[in-house]
């Protein structure tokens, strides 16, 4: 089974350019999910505008994957089902806490929603997608840049909590539960929630080994704006130093050559420069371009039609062969950086450097 994830800065159009590429799988004959872990959600606007009722299915709070055409189906998650789900022990007991210190019930309500919730759930929705082997290929619309990095360091920083201060916590509790519960005149949270947490890092960890496995791959979406290519230059390499592989990165809305006032010749002109920063800047990396539509691409075999010029003779869910660029390992000077050069994949060079603050 084939994961591929589309990220970018906002208003890229990664949207489009993930509903297309599992648009154009699915009309190969593969069995394809497309889900987005964006709380703005945008892919019933992408598939329903093709005169079928796409969008009102797709939009309507299903918590299973709906058929589109034949062999696609999209998922936007259910967030409240799986809140409950996930974070429901923890929640009632940090409403018991702010009950015994008196906050309004809709407030505590309200506190008790964790910050992000919605994006968690999708990636748990994902693992639970994965494992189903009900797919062929699964395409995953993610948020914006920086909210899928932090999300995808998630795992790993919940699991420094998990091993080194839970366990401490959870002796003390338990030892102290009723002197703390007298004394503090709030309850303490009991077996349950510290299960629901210790379940929640161990389907984090599942998610994290899921994405950075073989078959699964990040694919940046970018403009040919320089703002715009300085940040997808830095989530290529926090991904990487996450172990997390980028395999591709698509150019979107790029001027066509040709004749045109000046005002357009500007434009092909500065595209051209900053496409030229892209290709060095990502070099072993296949760059598709996606040139400017003269029309919004919606429908599915609109989108697919993009696609299918996006990516010309390339296998869009081709499996990225190699390790991936990045193994960082820790040594008694500092940590040691080893790149692998995808165009040459049994070539390696080390670098070496000081532990900062970003390592």
């Amino acid at each position: 089974m084939r994961i591929v994830l589309f990220t970018g800065k906002g208003g890229v159009g990664k949207s489009t350019v993930a509903a297309g590429t599992a648009a154009l799988a699915a009309a190969r004959g593969l069995r394809t999910l497309v889900l987005s872990t964006d709380a703005a959600h945008s892919l019933a606007d992408a598939y329903g505008a093709d005169g079928v009722g796409a969008g009102a299915r797709v939009g309507q709070a299903h918590a299973e994957p709906t058929e589109v055409r034949d062999h696609l189906f999209v998922q936007q998650v259910d967030a409240q089902l799986r809140f409950e789900q996930s974070w429901a022990d923890v929640q009632r007991y940090l409403l018991s806490v702010l009950d015994a210190v008196g906050m309004d019930p809709v407030a505590a309500e309200e506190m008790t929603v964790v910050p992000g919730a919605e994006e968690v759930l999708a990636l748990l929705e994902l693992r639970h997608q994965a494992r189903s082997g009900r797919w062929d290929a699964i395409v995953v619309d993610c948020a914006p840049t920086a909210e899928t990095l932090r999300l995808l360091a998630l795992p790993e920083a919940l699991g420094w909590y998990m091993e080194r201060l839970l366990p401490i916590q959870r002796r003390l509790v338990g030892a102290l539960r009723p002197v703390l519960n007298r004394a503090a005149g709030v309850p303490m949270p009991g077996d349950s929630v510290f299960e629901a947490v210790t379940r929640l890092h161990g389907e984090l960890d599942e998610v994290q080994e899921l994405l950075a496995g073989p078959e699964a791959s990040v694919r940046v979406v970018l403009t040919p704006e320089s703002v715009v290519l300085a940040e997808a230059r830095r989530a290529y390499t926090s991904l990487s130093l996450f172990g997390y592989r980028v395999d591709g990165v698509v150019a979107n809305r790029v001027f066509p050559a040709g004749p045109g006032d000046d005002w357009r010749q500007g434009w092909v002109a500065a595209q051209r420069t900053v496409l030229e920063e892209v290709e060095q800047s990502f070099a072993g990396l296949p760059v598709w371009r996606s040139e400017y539509q003269p029309v919004e691409p919606v429908g599915v075999e609109a989108l697919a039609a993009l696609a299918e010029e996006l990516y010309g003779a390339h296998d869009p869910l081709a499996v990225p062969e190699g390790d991936g660029p990045f193994r960082v390992d820790r040594t008694g000077e500092g940590r040691c950086c080893t790149w692998r050069c995808r165009s040459s994949p049994g070539r390696t060079s080390t670098s070496r450097a000081t532990a900062t603050s970003w390592w």
